[in-house]
């Protein structure tokens, strides 16, 4: 069956820089990266699989970084309707009201946070002030789990929605990269709370990816390649040898997206 795909979780960085933002992603997880992060390798990388919408991101390591990221994104979407994007922010920036502006200010979706990268404890007081402001407004993509840190730890995503109920949370990478006992224990049962599945596939068997799958509820998992971490064509194929039947695969390779973000 041809189905449509919605890629919920991609990176995109300008052309001048993307090689060396796609080296330094790699080195920070110790993986081989499938491309490199250009918007164009993007749109070629989802044609293969038939992806119609992509959620494009970039995150600011830096807070002097905000204004341009948000900017760069905002600008390759117009480029590419076919691009849905989330503006960046950083808690230690010194004017957080006018970054969440900006990305208002630019028609941008939602807000990408990477704690890891970015070094702040996801539920720290200078994040919550974030999450206050788009709060009902803008949904709020963020990266979770590492084994490595405890940033984005599966708890702190949980404080996040408990604190937040109205705050719209996609959980990346199945609730918890690599921490996926955690994520399926903590974060599973929030109305408020979706997860994408990107990085997580080729790290467990079959079987355990669609018992966690079903443990957070078909209906609340969203298909997303993690661009340019990982190819498009191997992860469609990881998630179709899965077998959930084609009303399942519909939800999670598309209609759950569009439900949870009004399209």
């Amino acid at each position: 069956m041809d189905y449509k795909i919605i890629d919920a979780h991609a990176h995109i960085f300008p052309e001048k820089i993307a090689e060396k933002a796609t080296v330094n992603v790699g080195a920070f997880y110790d993986l081989p990266m499938d491309s490199c992060g250009m918007s164009k390798k993007l749109i070629e990388g989802g044609n293969t699989i038939g992806v119609s919408k992509y959620l494009v991101c970039s995150t600011a390591t830096v807070p002097h970084q905000v204004n341009s990221i948000n900017r760069f994104i905002a600008d390759e979407c117009r480029k590419n309707p076919q691009f849905f994007g989330f503006g960046t922010a950083h808690p230690q920036s010194a004017d957080i009201e006018g970054d969440i502006k900006q990305i208002k200010d630019l028609g941008l979706h939602g807000v990408k946070l990477h704690p890891d990268f970015q070094e702040f404890d996801a539920d720290s007081p200078e994040a919550f002030r974030i999450y206050e402001m788009i709060e009902g407004e803008l949904p709020l993509l963020i990266h979770c789990g590492d084994p490595r840190y405890n940033w984005s730890e599966p708890a702190k995503i949980r404080r996040i929605a408990e604190n937040f109920p109205k705050l719209k949370i996609q959980a990346a990478h199945l609730g918890g990269y690599q921490r996926w006992d955690e994520a399926e224990e903590l974060l599973t049962g929030f109305e408020n709370l979706k997860v994408d599945i990107s990085s997580s596939l080729a790290f467990m068997s079959p079987e355990k990816a669609v018992e966690r799958i079903r443990k957070f509820g078909i209906e609340n998992c969203f298909f997303g390649s993690d661009f340019p971490m990982w190819n498009h064509s191997e992860e469609f194929d990881r998630f179709i040898s899965l077998g959930f039947d084609e009303k399942e695969n519909t939800m999670i390779l598309a209609e759950n997206f569009r439900n949870f973000y009004n399209i």
